[in-house]
């Protein structure tokens, strides 16, 4: 599913663009993609829209901690916690984004959620809102996994 939603993300420069559920799905066939992971993957984008598109009146005027319940650490894990507590705390994700992301990754059948996934999620909210991730965050996000590779500085 990941895959599918990465190559959307860079196909389709805007949301917009990505054609209605069921051309998508023959256009992701016809380039190779697997009938179900097709189906998981627009089951998936179907909820992210719906859940961009709720009402969060609580959550736009929360100015307080997000607690965590045991089921969420359980899904999520600390590394994901760690890192969506960090997109929030530097005001990169709102709460309201937060809470999306959150409900978005308990939405993937794995647990915990790898960190690679997490961020995944986190620009295929920006995608579908139509905001564009700030380019040393998405080189820092996306870029060389290689440890031994050094990195430059500028």
């Amino acid at each position: 599913m990941f895959d599918i939603l990465v190559y959307l993300y860079e196909t389709y420069y805007r949301p917009e663009a990505c054609p209605e559920p069921a051309a998508l799905a023959r256009k992701l066939s016809a380039v190779g993609f697997d009938d179900f992971e097709i189906c998981e993957a627009i089951d998936w984008l179907t909820g992210l829209n719906e859940m961009a598109a709720e009402e969060l009146a609580d959550v736009v005027a929360s100015t307080g901690t997000r607690y965590y319940v045991d089921e969420e650490y359980l899904e999520l894990g600390s590394e994901a916690i760690g890192f969506i507590q960090f997109l929030e705390s530097a005001r990169l994700i709102s709460p309201v984004q937060r809470e999306i992301i959150i409900e978005r990754a308990l939405a993937v059948d794995e647990s915990p959620v790898t960190l690679s996934k997490l961020k995944i999620i986190v620009l295929m909210l920006m995608w579908s809102q139509g905001k564009e991730p700030d380019a040393l965050m998405f080189d820092d996000w996306f870029g060389s996994d290689d440890e031994q590779a050094p990195r430059l500085l500028h």
